[in-house]
């Protein structure tokens, strides 16, 4: 993982690594400390070990970042800060930009291939076409340009839009506000699903992953292969699709 710092440094992307295996972690403030107390053994070390990646991947860009308490399953940021977090196999990932507040900002993290029979649960029929039938070594490293995606490498997409998407504001319909979190903040709580977001291949490897409710609202992804898992990460908004006024 620290191989894609130059990557997402070249992006305007901050990235931060953390693992449950770290020794002593500990929260970050009060409204950590009652989060994680909530938490069975290993999902608290998940937690923890998000929010220290979160607050070094805001480092990386140059911002400091106290305590990350949550509203339902989301965190809550300070003001003119914003992460996005994923873990896998007791890994925990951020993604973060210093710049361009209400950019979409998402990253999704899958160091387990799914089998090929989880297609139905990501995609549907007008999107298979985009997987890949043939049986090739899975490589780390950027993905060829001009071949098919694994189920693995599109969930890894769609899972970092749709964050990003629901991050912004600009959503689909189903992405709703309920209550007011830390600091007046309405962080919006997904709902649906991910076949609810339609993908589709985009230059140099990337792909745009959209909203099938409202097309123009879309983000462009790039998925690296990371061992025999994948990291996926958005760069930026598709063309004709305009910052949004808040990032949380």
């Amino acid at each position: 993982m620290s191989a894609l710092r130059p990557l997402l440094a070249a992006a305007g992307l901050g990235l931060g690594i953390a693992t449950v295996r770290e020794p002593g972690p500990r929260p970050a403030g009060p409204a950590e400390a009652a989060a994680a107390a909530s938490m069975p053994a290993r999902r608290r070390l998940e937690f923890l070990a998000g929010r220290r990646a979160a607050r070094r991947a805001l480092g990386a860009v140059g911002l400091d970042c106290g305590e990350i308490p949550r509203w339902g399953r989301l965190p809550v940021f300070p003001p003119g800060r914003a992460a996005s977090i994923s873990h896998s196999a007791g890994i925990a990932v951020a993604v973060a930009r210093a710049a361009g507040p209400g950019l979409p900002l998402g990253c999704d993290l899958e160091l387990r291939p799914l089998p090929r029979a989880a297609a139905r649960l990501v995609l549907r029929e007008d999107e298979e076409e985009l997987l890949d039938d043939r049986d090739e070594p899975f490589h780390a490293g950027s993905r060829p340009t001009g071949t098919g995606w694994t189920v693995t490498e599109l969930f890894s997409a769609k899972e970092a839009a749709w964050k990003a998407l629901a991050g912004t504001g600009i959503g689909p319909p189903c992405l709703g506000e309920a209550g007011e979190g830390p600091q007046g903040l309405r962080p919006a709580r997904p709902t649906g699903s991910l076949r609810d977001l339609r993908v589709g291949p985009a230059e140099d490897g990337l792909c745009v992953v959209r909203l099938r409710a409202d097309p123009a609202r879309a983000v462009r992804v790039r998925v690296v292969r990371v061992g025999t898992g994948v990291f996926g990460y958005i760069l930026d908004p598709s063309p004709g699709l305009g910052p949004s006024a808040a990032l949380i």
